[in-house]
């Protein structure tokens, strides 16, 4: 985990990315285990391709999700939370992509002892083509603190 990131050190228009692969078969097989999801479209090429005609082994939407939250979460750093997250799958990703996570901060509001960071977000491929677009809400703290504080349900105390 990294180090506390605090409200005010955050502006609209910020960009953060994380970016993964090339995926391989093996990082899909690994994470349909992991998740026991045992759709062939996720590890059986012969049958992606020959029985349900896709270009390919498609890249699990909750793989993807995952390189989201893990975007949000490191940013966020120890003393942050992610409050929401949102995606929707307008695009396949297949076997041999390289991915990229991104956010920028679209909003920035404060309340007693913390911030919220709204941001838009997505996942592209290598040639920038969009997947995975959706938002999300980051709580950070106003001042650094010993004690990592859950903000409250609902959002802004």
């Amino acid at each position: 985990m990294t180090a506390p990131r605090l409200f005010d050190s955050v502006a609209v228009g910020d960009r953060i990315e994380l970016t993964k692969g090339p995926l391989t078969e093996a990082h899909l097989m690994r994470w349909s285990a992991a998740m026991e999801n045992w759709h062939r479209i996720h590890y059986d090429h012969p049958f992606s391709v020959g029985h349900e005609k896709l270009p390919g082994l498609l890249i699990s939407g909750s793989l993807k999700q995952q390189f989201i939250v893990q975007l949000l979460s490191r940013w966020a750093g120890s003393a942050g939370w992610l409050v929401s997250a949102s995606f929707q799958f307008r695009a396949m990703n297949v076997v041999g992509e390289t991915l990229t996570a991104w956010a920028e901060v679209k909003d920035l509001s404060s309340g007693a002892d913390h911030g919220l960071v709204t941001f838009d977000l997505g996942i592209r491929n290598g040639a920038g083509k969009e997947s995975t677009p959706g938002s999300g809400v980051v709580s950070l703290p106003l001042v650094a603190t010993a004690a990592v504080v859950r903000p409250a349900a609902g959002g802004l105390a």
